[in-house]
């Protein structure tokens, strides 16, 4: 779909700052250290764009259901910089109605900032209709959208067990497969998270092997650590006994 020289650099001049990466739970500020839901209300439809994208980012703090049709219009704003606060905004605030525009937006926006967005929102929306835009960008996104495509396909393991199940078969690919580590270790987090909802079948036992082979024989031992980690929390008698075993005879 789109190259890694799609530019998540190309906001670097204007120095922004990932809101992704330095988002704070929402409950982590004292309601007085937060905006004014009513003024910033008022600024989401601002004729100037410094007030839009100033609306936009508040509403990464402030849960507020009023916001969410002016955060879905502003995914179409001109300015990138808009579109990127309002997809994060949606993800505080998710809501079905934005199911869809999020799922245009990561399709079709040229900026790689605004589709991490929309993938990290997508996963909080917790919706179905969500699932074949998150499997496609984690098959054939850049590396930043791809991490956060296999963190999000996690958020999965609150809906339907079919839902569940349609989501292990590409993070297993990916964990085998992807060219980045980082991505790699989200995709082993995430099916560790699926499996514990599992039932033990052939979907679960898959999952498991693939969890068993990124700990025993993938290059990178950040990856090996976190597939560890997921086989531990799932507590597979078959991955603790393959653990044991290698941590014995000092192979890992």
């Amino acid at each position: 779909m789109y190259n890694d020289d799609d530019d998540l650099s190309v906001l670097d001049a204007v120095d922004l700052e990932d809101p992704l990466d330095a988002i704070e739970p929402i409950d982590s500020e004292s309601e007085a250290h937060k905006p004014d839901p009513e003024a910033m209300l008022a600024l989401l439809t601002a004729r100037e764009t410094p007030q839009r994208m100033l609306a936009a980012r508040a509403f990464c703090e402030i849960q507020d259901e009023r916001a969410i049709p002016h955060l879905i219009n502003l995914l179409k704003d001109v300015c990138p910089l808009v579109r990127v606060s309002a997809a994060y905004a949606l993800g505080r605030n998710p809501s079905p109605t934005a199911v869809e525009p999020l799922i245009e937006q990561l399709n079709h926006d040229w900026n790689g900032y605004v589709r991490k967005g929309a993938v990290w929102a997508l996963g909080n929306c917790r919706d179905r209709r969500a699932l074949p835009s998150l499997t496609d960008a984690l098959k054939n996104e850049i590396s930043a959208v791809r991490l956060w495509a296999a963190s999000a396909l996690a958020q999965m393991s609150q809906l339907q067990y079919g839902d569940i199940v349609a989501c292990i078969p590409p993070l297993i690919t990916a964990l085998k497969q992807d060219p980045v580590a980082a991505v790699r270790s989200n995709c082993a987090w995430s099916i560790g998270q699926l499996c514990r909802e599992l039932p033990s079948n052939a979907i679960y036992g898959g999952a498991i092997d693939g969890l068993l082979e990124a700990f025993a024989e993938d290059e990178d031992l950040g990856v090996q650590e976190d597939a560890k980690a997921a086989l531990l929390r799932v507590g597979d008698p078959r991955g603790l006994q393959l653990i044991e075993a290698i941590e014995i005879e000092g192979l890992i």
